[in-house]
């Protein structure tokens, strides 16, 4: 019953005069009916129903001029369509447009004449009423405007599945299909305007903004999508508000005072013109200019915010229009207008009256006071009569004598989309026309009978319609009902010839391109608040300078933040970065931090002060060196190189240069090869130097304390036997290093972990245990060199070197015991010098110990440098040697004897042994040279006087008998032990 009870209301609403009906219209009879529903006013008049009595219809107020000339454009395509030969011949298209007034309930009111009209035939209630044969069915609706109007036509044709095509409805919520299920649209959806809004706030540099919206169904749903597109931009939202044409001016007051107080200066706003309206004015009032303005298509060129008297306010807004199309014939058809002329269209009448501010003489609607006002509750736009009163109309009035929106041919957005709409339509008709049966869209592949088609036959071919329009672009609706389209971006300019505002184009969003690659802007051409060329700042804080980051302040939003510098080692080379850059591991930040610039590659370099240091006292050793070994190979033939075994000292001098060669390897930036090569190279120098020390020093020392040479110390202590325990003490520090580099070889090393600046390039070692037990061994090496050494250190003169090897080897010893902590301390390239150092001072104080006393005999005191010398040296150092140990066993036993009387054995004092010149005349012949050696004994002192002549032992003997004038029992024993090798003349060879 209740079904029947509402199709009996939608079936008397069209018979009857119904008082919320439309009170105007366009109609025209036709074989094929079309609907419209278009904005002819910006809204209704305010009326408190309180419902004392029968309610009356709302009248529509405030003529909207660019409404009536969309409606112009379906009337044009309508009649297009008639007169062709090629687009349904033969068949008629009649219309039915009404007037939304911008408004739901109005729209609803006219929609419920298109669906009463066309059910009337399958509800079978001809009983009750039968209008069929006065009102023909309407088999689609070109409309409406706003998403919300839309929303709700649409909930109620698609009960009854008669497609609804809109001309500028954008709502993304219009796309579902299983709520809308008749709705198409020839306008994009809302869904790519609020991405191209968020990037044009991202390409700005824009993260604080303001946001309104209609409190509809098109700006509430925009607005959230251009949400959710900010969020994922970083962008901020200080503040979103709701708004409506029937807001209270309370709320519109609050609503304009968080404007005015907030530092957002970017409004994005997704309304209508008239909904927004009232915030303007207020904003006008309160001469709020500071602000940027982001329109949505449904108000960027809206002439009720496009006013002269706004532009201060609004000037410079950046808004989304839609592409605008071509219509040939269409401004001579807007020209032609005339209301003696159009019977068939009743806004005509309105529409004179408006345009020239006068009124017809035979229209009744200026015959009372009460409808005057209304008229003039709004100036018109042109005409040149009070607001009080107007004056007739002839009806011959030149429309193109007046400024009129409805003749602003410049850009046709809305207007296109209209045309199209009805196109649309009519080529879904002409598919039914040409349908071949067998290849239809219906059931079996039938078609639908044009002559009887209905609502939802024409919605099933238009859900598959596809055709070229005469701009030659594709109409092809997707599953969801929409057309794939493009924006245009415009910018608000002040006309400079009359001041009025005009739309410049800036830009465009193409939808169909790639993500980042959509949105085009010449900012060359933006002006910005109408007359600035600098883009505004709109920003919660101000941008962070380049090298530093945004830091969050807790308890605000992401986009206010405070600028923090970046830390030690990134950059930021770009302004309000969100974060630092580390840089790479070879580069450091700068000192700004705006980029990363190469550390400062360390090692010791061959050029700094301190390489050159170290180079110059290498080569000095070097040439120290080589000049001691010319010296004793120049004079290998005096006593002093002999007795120092030249061959072996000439390989000592040749390791010397080894070792002062090995340290240069240390300097200079290391690479692989010279990481492996200067280890071993020290290690084995040092060690082949050592090891000629130590054999040398041994052979001494086995040598004199050997009683009497025999033909095994000569066989054993002969230069093979020599070289080759050198060799075998080599070979060991060779082995070590030959599996070291083996085994786990040294290798360059960029460290960067010590110092965040500086790139130290060292070597690493590999395996430490190697290095320990190369540098172990060598130290190994020396003590027991220096044990031989100090024990031989009172050899005769000439042999004494092993006082300075003793001094030598402590040398040695301090460095490499110092060395060590010092390797561990440091780091860098100070590690390379530290061991740079105790290689040359090491090798220097071998090299000076060893070899400067002798080259200071050689060069400068040569007459030290002869056989005799050398002679009464270890002449004089075998007696000292026995005198000693026989006045030791005799001062004992004299102690024994003389123990009871404790008596004091006499001894020489300071007795010294002398002979007149006449009793110690020299030997005849040839020359002599008299050697005078004080031994001191027990608790005397006997001084020897040898006189040798080269060759001849008898010089021997009369120093020895010399030695029996003084006290000669006590001398007895030391000559009685030598006599037989003073007998052999081979004092020296025995060494």
């Amino acid at each position: 019953m209740r079904f029947l009870f509402y199709h009996l209301v939608l079936l008397v609403l069209p018979c009857a005069s119904s008082a919320y009906g439309p009170n105007q219209r366009a109609q025209k009879k036709g074989d094929i009916i079309l609907g419209g529903l278009f904005p002819i006013h910006f809204g209704v008049a305010a009326k408190d129903q309180d419902l004392s009595s029968r309610p009356e219809s709302t009248e529509c107020v405030r003529y909207n001029f660019r409404g009536f000339r969309w409606l112009q454009a379906m009337i044009f395509a309508i009649e297009e369509i008639n007169n062709s030969s090629t687009l349904l011949p033969n068949i008629t298209l009649g219309y039915r447009i009404f007037d939304t007034c911008n408004t739901v309930s109005k729209a609803l009111e006219a929609t419920l004449s298109f669906v009463a009209q066309n059910k009337i035939d399958s509800l079978n209630l001809d009983e009750f009423c039968n209008c069929s044969d006065h009102i023909p069915s309407t088999i689609a609706v070109v409309g409406a405007t706003g998403s919300g109007i839309s929303t709700a036509v649409a909930n109620l044709l698609g009960l009854f599945y008669i497609p609804q095509v809109s001309y500028a409805s954008s709502s993304r919520l219009l796309s579902n299909k299983n709520q809308y299920k008749s709705f198409l649209r020839t306008i994009p959806t809302d869904e790519y305007q609020a991405t191209a809004m968020a990037d044009i706030m991202d390409h700005f540099h824009w993260n604080w903004v303001i946001t309104v919206a209609a409190d509809d169904d098109y700006g509430r749903p925009g607005i959230e999508k251009f949400e959710q597109e900010v969020q994922e931009r970083d962008i901020c939202i200080d503040f979103s508000i709701l708004i409506s044409q029937y807001s209270d001016e309370k709320y519109i007051q609050e609503t304009v005072d968080r404007i005015k107080n907030s530092s957002a200066k970017v409004i994005a706003v997704f309304s209508s013109g008239p909904d927004l309206e009232p915030l303007i004015k207020e904003i006008v009032r309160r001469n709020i200019t500071d602000r940027i303005w982001l329109a949505s298509e449904a108000w960027a060129s809206s002439s009720l915010i496009a006013k002269q008297e706004f532009f201060h306010v609004v000037g410079g807004t950046i808004g989304f229009a839609l592409r605008a199309g071509q219509i040939p014939g269409f401004r001579q058809f807007l020209q032609q207008v005339n209301p003696k002329k159009s019977p068939h269209n009743g806004f005509v009448r309105e529409f004179w009256e408006e345009t020239f501010s006068c009124y017809l003489r035979d229209s009744s609607d200026y015959k009372t006071a009460g409808l005057m006002n209304r008229r003039n509750s709004e100036v018109p736009q042109s005409g040149n009569a009070s607001a009080g009163f107007r004056a007739p109309c002839t009806g011959e009035e030149n429309i193109t004598s007046v400024e009129t929106p409805y003749l602003d041919y410049t850009h046709l957005r809305i207007s296109y989309n209209v045309y199209v709409a009805v196109y649309s339509i009519a080529h879904a008709l002409q598919d039914i026309l040409t349908c071949t049966p067998g290849k239809g869209l219906f059931i079996n592949g039938s078609c639908a009978d044009i002559k009887k088609v209905e609502a939802w036959q024409v919605l099933k071919q238009l859900r598959h319609l596809n055709f070229t329009n005469n701009m030659g672009e594709q109409v092809d609706f997707d599953e969801s009902g929409d057309l794939l389209g493009n924006y245009t971006i415009i910018n608000w300019h002040r006309n400079p010839e009359d001041g009025s505002v005009m739309f410049e184009e800036v830009g465009h969003y193409n939808m169909n391109a790639k993500s980042g690659e959509r949105l085009y802007i010449d900012e060359s051409k933006i002006l910005w608040n109408g007359f600035l060329r600098e883009v505004p700042f709109s920003n919660c804080s101000k941008d962070c300078d380049l090298g530093t980051r945004k830091g969050i302040i807790e308890g605000e939003p992401t986009c206010c933040f405070e600028c923090v510098a970046c830390p030690d080692g990134e950059y930021t080379d770009e302004r309000d970065a969100s974060e630092c850059i580390k840089c790479s591991e070879d580069s450091w930040s700068n000192e700004n931090h705006t980029s990363c610039i190469l550390k400062q590659i360390e090692f010791l370099s061959w050029t700094e002060p301190f390489g050159i240091a170290l180079t110059l006292f290498a080569a000095l050793g070097i040439f120290l060196t080589s000049f001691v070994l010319g010296v004793f190979v120049k004079f290998r033939n005096t006593p002093i190189v002999k007795a120092t075994n030249r061959e072996l000292s000439y390989l000592l001098l040749f390791s010397l240069i080894c070792c002062f060669s090995s340290s240069l390897i240390f300097i200079g930036e290391p690479q692989d090869w010279t990481c492996q090569l200067r280890q071993p190279a020290f290690g084995i120098s040092f060690v082949l130097c050592i090891s000629c020390i130590l054999v040398k020093t041994n052979r001494v020392l086995l040598v004199f304390e050997a009683k009497i040479p025999t033909s095994l110390h000569r066989k054993w202590w002969g230069l093979n036997l020599q070289f080759l325990l050198v060799f075998l003490c080599t070979f060991v520090q060779i082995m070590t290093c030959g599996i070291w580099l083996y085994n786990s070889p040294p290798k360059s090393y960029r460290n960067h972990e010590m110092d965040d600046e500086i790139i130290f390039v060292t070597c690493n070692e590999g395996s430490l245990m190697a290095l320990g037990f190369l540098i172990g061994y060598t130290c190994l090496l020396a003590a027991i060199c220096f044990f031989f050494a100090f024990k031989s250190r009172k050899l005769p003169e000439n042999f004494n070197e092993a006082k300075f090897i003793t001094f030598s080897m402590l040398i040695f010893f301090i460095v490499w015991i110092s060395f060590i902590p010092a390797y561990v301390s440091t780091h860098g390239k100070f590690v390379s010098a530290v061991e740079v150092i105790a290689i040359l001072a090491s090798s220097f104080g071998l090299l000076a110990c060893i070899f400067f006393n002798k080259i200071y005999i050689i060069l400068f005191k040569p007459s030290r440098n002869t056989i005799e010398e050398v002679r009464c040296s270890t002449a004089a150092h075998a007696f000292k040697v026995a005198a000693r140990a026989t006045l030791r066993r005799s001062t004992v036993s004299q102690k024994r004897s003389n123990s009871i009387d404790s008596s004091s054995v006499s001894t020489p004092n300071s007795s010294i042994c002398s002979k007149t010149n006449s009793e110690e005349q020299s030997p005849p012949g040839g020359r002599q040279r008299e050697c005078k050696q004080k031994v001191s004994f027990g608790s005397g002192t006997v001084t020897l006087s040898l006189s040798f002549e080269e060759m001849k032992t008898k010089h021997l003997m009369l120093c020895l008998q010399r030695l029996s004038l003084c006290k000669f029992n006590q001398i007895y024993p030391i000559y009685n032990k030598y006599k037989g090798i003073v007998g052999q003349r081979k004092v020296l060879n025995i060494l």
